[in-house]
């Protein structure tokens, strides 16, 4: 198949998966009573997760985990800077303050943890086994404030009838594997072709491609009134991005890679998120969303631009 075919392909059903599979596990967890805050950052973020998570297997299973971390820390990036931005352009979001206590401070950790280890340039397994261990952790606490919170559980994105929602759930994850088989060749093929760095790929064209399910699920969210699923998806998806799928890569296949190649997105990623970190009042206005799709272009023009030198 042709490496653009492939990725094309790739990108599809990383965007039917990811509606299917955030479907489906949004109205498991609405008979389960979870609040619809932790839905996003827990459930609806693993979802949309998921083909950063099939990608990152593959690419490290091929012996090419930077391609992994190319997408896990540019994902991240596209997420706040694009996703996020492009909802904050429908109107402004309001944060519900557990986001503020939980997620934000952790997501901001991410790229510092992550360029702090990267420092000797490698993330070796027990550097993955590290940022496992505060990944479960946080997992940890947000299921305990999930269980303390079930009373305030309401119908979010998902469906009432359960039989439907593991249909989709199977369906889901069935699509959103064959993306991360397509995306990884497609990726890898282009890479080779052009003769362009493995992490810059994987850094763009695999991190747009692989965040398809976060914008289906962000724009869905706020289009239906339920800002604290998109926000919460958002964040989640980057704390999943950093510190799971980084980690599971650098498990199978340690990462080797100059600190100055993943500084620029590391750099970006953090910038992003503290220009989306809400007010006292917890609101973030309409107009960071052209602040940080002007961030993003930058990024982008700043990552190419190391390609080109």
């Amino acid at each position: 198949m042709n490496d653009y075919m492939a990725l094309l392909l790739g990108v599809v059903c990383a965007g039917l998966g990811g509606e299917l599979f955030v479907r489906a596990a949004v109205g498991l967890a609405y008979w389960a009573r979870v609040s619809p805050g932790i839905i996003g950052a827990t459930v609806a973020a693993f979802a949309t997760s998921s083909p950063e998570l099939s990608v990152s297997i593959n690419a490290a299973l091929a012996g090419k985990p930077q391609i992994a971390l190319g997408d896990a820390l540019g994902s991240n990036v596209v997420n706040v800077a694009l996703i996020l931005a492009l909802a904050l352009l429908i109107s402004g979001i309001k944060s519900p303050r557990a986001s503020l206590k939980r997620d934000f401070p952790v997501a901001l950790l991410v790229p510092v943890i992550t360029g702090v280890l990267f420092l000797d340039g490698e993330l070796s397994r027990i550097d993955g086994l590290l940022m496992l261990g505060m990944f479960i952790a946080w997992l940890v606490t947000a299921a305990i404030e999930a269980r303390n919170q079930r009373n305030a559980a309401e119908e979010v994105l998902g469906e009432n009838r359960g039989w439907l929602a593991v249909l989709y759930c199977i369906a889901g994850l069935a699509l959103l594997v064959a993306a991360g088989n397509l995306i990884v060749a497609g990726a890898r093929g282009i890479a080779i072709s052009f003769g362009i760095d493995e992490f810059i790929i994987g850094a763009t064209i695999v991190a747009v491609g692989t965040s398809v399910p976060e914008l289906a699920t962000t724009v869905i969210a706020k289009l239906r009134g339920h800002d604290e699923v998109g926000l919460g998806t958002i964040l989640g998806s980057n704390i999943f991005n950093g510190l799971f799928i980084v980690a599971v890569a650098a498990i199978i296949h340690p990462i080797t890679v100059a600190w100055r190649e993943v500084a620029a997105t590391l750099v970006f990623g953090f910038v992003a998120l503290l220009f989306t970190y809400p007010t006292n009042k917890g609101f973030i206005e309409r107009k960071r969303g052209v602040v940080l799709l002007v961030l993003y272009a930058v990024y982008l023009a700043t990552i190419l631009q190391r390609q080109v030198v």
